[in-house]
């Protein structure tokens, strides 16, 4: 099964969903010209890492972004990997990721489990606490959030119960493109699987972000990959594919799990 991916590489406005919901809106609209079957949107793409206001600026139960996204998955009949919002709760902020089908439908959402202290994360927001595996299509994902990729045991988890492409949204700093780009392809390579990463571009009063967006197949060649600036970045993956793979060299099954706790 092939399916068009669209990588929206924003620049967030700091702290300002308002003004972000419109500039989603306008690249969702550019993207939908070539007609993709899934959109994705960056981590943080409502308010940028304006922590210390995420009390006033977090979205009550991911509400008016789910109405967002809801209504322009199923107006463009697009598939949307939602980036990831803050989410205000009862028991505190997430950074949670939301996966929208193309009927407008909310068919999965994951909240971050690993918290990146660097950018003291740990003293605005929880920790997530399932799994990122979701199905469309009839096949497996997984989503992951940023600092998720830095723990190959997490990845592994979702890739052995079947997830055939794992999607990453991030903002990862400029500073540390060389991380990124390496820990992604590792990602593709080990898991033999897409890897769809949709970073943020531009900056905030702290960082500069790296964009360099990158759809990476499960042999690790990139299919396509960003510039620093704000873009769209599209690639065609082929599902069927992953499985070619996956039994040319069958990790999958030459697995020791027993030896490896």
């Amino acid at each position: 099964m092939k399916l068009m991916i669209a990588c929206l590489q924003m620049d967030i406005a700091f702290g300002k969903p308002e003004e972000n919901f419109k500039a989603a809106e306008i690249m969702i609209k550019k993207a939908i010209r070539d007609n993709p079957d899934v959109i994705v949107l960056p981590e943080l793409w409502t308010t940028g890492y304006d922590l210390t206001r995420m009390g006033e600026i977090a979205d009550q139960d991911a509400g008016s972004s789910l109405v967002f996204l809801k209504e322009a998955a199923q107006s463009n009949r697009v598939h949307l990997i939602g980036g990831s919002v803050a989410k205000k709760t009862p028991e505190g902020i997430y950074n949670t990721l939301l996966i929208v089908d193309n009927k407008g439908d909310l068919i999965h959402e994951y909240s971050k489990l690993h918290l990146f202290k660097l950018m003291n994360e740990h003293l605005y927001l929880k920790g997530g606490k399932s799994k990122g595996v979701f199905s469309l299509e009839n096949r497996k994902f997984a989503g992951m959030i940023c600092y998720d990729i830095r723990f190959p045991e997490w990845v592994r988890t979702h890739t052995a119960e079947g997830a055939e492409a794992l999607f990453v949204v991030a903002e990862w700093p400029l500073a540390r493109l060389a991380h990124w780009r390496a820990l992604l392809i590792a990602r593709a390579i080990e898991n033999q699987c897409y890897v769809i990463a949709c970073n943020r571009s531009g900056s905030d009063p702290d960082n500069v972000f790296a964009g360099h967006s990158m759809i990476i197949d499960p042999w690790g060649e990139v299919l396509a990959e960003g510039s620093e600036t704000e873009e769209i970045l599209y690639a065609e993956i082929d599902l069927d594919k992953v499985k070619e793979v996956r039994s040319m060299i069958p990790i999958f099954t030459d697995r020791k799990p027993d030896f490896y706790s």
